[in-house]
């Protein structure tokens, strides 16, 4: 199936540079001008991916990225013009999958999608699901519940959880668990990690677990108890 890529920017001359190289790429490619008409595309056509940019005027892709995972968990890759730690931190809070900053390299942004999608298609070809106490991942669907209550997690956010169950009891250093969601040879901070890390706490605290993810101090993290 062609990948559908909706790209989010005020600035037509980057639209178009990344339009060329996406569908040079074989993907299917829509285009939005500001924040709102990214959710009125957004809405009708149900794109696979989201390139979103951060410095749009009125509506910029944080507000944008907030007002999208009220309802929808399509994988978002943030573009900014600003190499700043404390943007990319606060994207992946708000349910980032990946960050690239402008001026980017065409052909790596598109190696960013296609990494991004790749990720969700090695989850479906998983047979099993998982489970863990309370919690259960269906990758095949997306699913993941915790006792009768959906959690509403990324893309980024569920592998990482599913990463965790996958190790059962054991301890996971963040590089390791870096590797595990994004593959090998992949730097990011610590911080970003402990975004996504965060994320899913707070979101399983809200379903009233609070013991899904334990970290040990100065050796990794594992999966908790997943018990109310």
């Amino acid at each position: 199936m062609t990948p559908r890529i909706l790209v989010v920017d005020d600035d037509a001359h980057i639209r178009e540079v990344i339009r060329f190289a996406a569908e040079d790429a074989s993907m299917q490619v829509s285009e939005a001008a500001d924040g709102q008409q990214a959710l009125t595309k957004l809405s009708q056509n149900r794109p696979d991916l989201i390139v979103l940019d951060i410095g749009m005027p009125e509506m910029d892709g944080f507000e944008t990225c907030k007002s999208i995972r009220q309802n929808s968990n399509v994988p978002i890759l943030f573009l900014t013009a600003r190499d700043d730690e404390i943007d990319r931190v606060l994207g992946f809070q708000l349910g980032g999958d990946d960050y690239v900053s402008k001026p980017f390299s065409p052909r790596e942004l598109v190696l960013r999608i296609r990494a991004i999608l790749g990720r969700g298609r090695r989850e479906e070809e998983v047979d099993n699901t998982l489970e863990r106490g309370d919690l259960f991942i269906d990758p095949d669907r997306h699913v993941c519940k915790l006792g009768e209550v959906d959690l509403p997690l990324t893309g980024i956010e569920f592998s990482v959880l599913a990463a965790l169950v996958r190790a059962s009891d054991r301890l996971l250093t963040r590089s390791q668990l870096i590797e595990a969601v994004y593959g090998p040879n992949t730097y990011l901070s610590d911080r970003t990690v402990d975004s996504h890390i965060r994320n899913v706490r707070q979101k399983a605290l809200n379903a009233g677990y609070s013991d899904v993810i334990q970290t040990v101090r100065g050796v990794g993290l594992k999966i908790g108890g997943c018990a109310a």
